[in-house]
This record gives structure tokens, C-alpha cells and sequence, in this order.
């Protein structure tokens, strides 16, 4: 993610195509003329201090569009309502797998007041009527650890597990060293603890090498090593792709 710290709220607008030609200039029409009437109330997004004082909390969001390109402008138009609840943007990344799969990470003032932002009804129906195609995945973490790798654009896979005791996990994870790791495709970017929940650990790397960061995450060897470190069950893998 562009100044991710890794990684990445989001909206997209779903056009349904009509059987007539006719029908469907006219729609084209009435999009542009909506996303140029869009791009007209954008205001200023709210950024992150350029030195960002460790540890910060972050929230990350992320969800299916119908389409990204009808859902930026949308987007970006909503920037006054995150303002208004002390978000800062971080970044935009689409998912590697999936280019509609969009993730957004942002710095935030004041947790409560950023959980009752996700949680506004306005907030849904915006998301409706921009084409979310899907439930949001919203994650409240404390950064801990931030490398400049991860301020570079560029692929990025993200780690989601849950763990027995996090002093135990962290203890093996640095053991393992983040050479090891760089030589597997995978450079340290961010490490985060859950705010709601302190047995969730959140990573993301930058990838180097996509083919080879992929075959590290199945390693048998890996995996065993992530057993002895006490992470319970299996990780929830992400890999996406810096937009902003």
C-alpha cells in the first residue's frame, strides 16, 4: 500500500447493462456526467503525519466492488465523512488475485470515534449505492513495528493469525530473522497486534518475488515453525497491490 504501512474503505458503483443500445448510451451518459459531478465535491483527503511515532492505531477495510474504476470517484467523494471521524487515509490496494478486491488502511485519531464511523448506517447505504458487493472486512490493529520497505509501492502479501501468547509467537518470529524471510520473497514491512483482541497478530510483507513468496507461505517447514510459535489454526492470506 502506497505509504501503507501495509496493508489498506472502500465503495464502487455497479452499472446494469440494458438489452438496447439506446438504453445503454444513455446510462454511459448519465455515469460520466455523475462521476464528473463526483469528482467536483471531492475534498481534501486527510493524510497521515509524514513521521508516523510507533506504535499508532490503524484500521483496515476491506471489501468487493462491482467495478474499481466506478467506484473510486465515489470513494474519494466520501473523503469529508472520514475527516469528520479522525481517519486518515493510508493508502489504496487492489487484490492481486482479484483486482475488485480493494483494501484501505487508515491512521486514526480516536478508536471510538473510528468504530462508530465503520458502523454508521449512512456509512452502508453510501457502500450500497456505490456497488459493495460484499460484507467488509474491518480490522482495528496497533502498529508496533513499521519498515521503510513498506512505504515503497509495489506487491505485498498480508498474514492474519491468531496466536497463544504473543510473547511466546514474537520470540520464534524473531528468531527466524527477517534475513531468512527477505531471501523467501518476503521483506518485513509492518507488525501489528489486535487493538479488540491481543492474540491477533497481523503481518505484511513486500514482496520481492511473488512466485517464491507464495511457496514460502505453504513451506512445510514454515508451518511447523509457525505450530511451535503457537499460532492457532490456519492464517488468512492476502496479496494485493499498491494503487495509491
Amino acid at each position: 500500500m502506497k505509504k501503507l504501512i501495509t496493508t489498506q474503505l472502500a465503495l464502487a458503483l455497479c452499472l446494469a447493462m440494458l438489452p438496447f443500445a439506446g438504453n445503454t448510451q444513455n446510462t454511459g451518459n448519465a455515469t460520466k456526467m455523475d462521476a464528473q459531478t463526483t469528482e467536483q465535491t471531492v475534498t481534501k483527503e486527510n493524510a497521515p503525519p509524514e513521521k508516523m511515532s510507533l506504535p499508532f492505531n490503524v484500521v483496515v477495510i476491506r471489501h468487493t466492488v462491482a467495478d474499481y474504476d466506478l467506484w473510486k470517484p465515489l470513494f474519494d467523494a466520501d473523503s469529508t465523512n472520514r475527516n469528520a471521524a479522525g481517519l486518515h487515509l493510508i493508502g489504496v490496494a487492489r487484490g492481486l488475485e482479484n483486482p475488485n478486491d480493494v483494501e484501505m488502511p487508515f491512521m486514526i485519531d480516536d478508536v471510538q470515534k473510528a468504530k462508530a464511523f465503520t458502523t454508521n448506517p449512512d456509512l452502508k447505504d453510501v457502500m450500497q449505492k456505490a456497488g459493495v458487493t460484499s460484507a467488509p472486512s474491518i480490522l482495528f490493529i496497533k502498529v508496533l513495528r513499521m519498515s521503510e520497505a513498506i512505504q515503497k509501492p509495489g506487491d505485498y502479501a498480508e498474514v492474519t493469525i491468531k496466536v497463544k501468547d504473543y510473547d511466546s509467537w514474537i520470540k520464534v518470529f524473531d528468531g527466524e530473522g527477517a534475513a531468512m524471510r527477505a531471501k523467501d520473497g518476503l521483506q518485513d514491512g509492518v507488525l501489528a497486534q489486535g487493538l479488540d483482541d491481543p492474540h491477533l497478530v497481523y503481518l505484511v510483507f513486500k514482496i520481492t518475488d511473488l512466485k517464491q513468496a507464495k511457496a514460502a507461505m505453504t513451506n512445510p517447514a514454515r508451518k511447523k515453525l509457525m505450530q511451535k510459535s503457537g499460532v492457532m489454526g490456519e492464517p488468512q492470506l492476502y496479496y494485493g497491490r499498491d494503487q495509491q
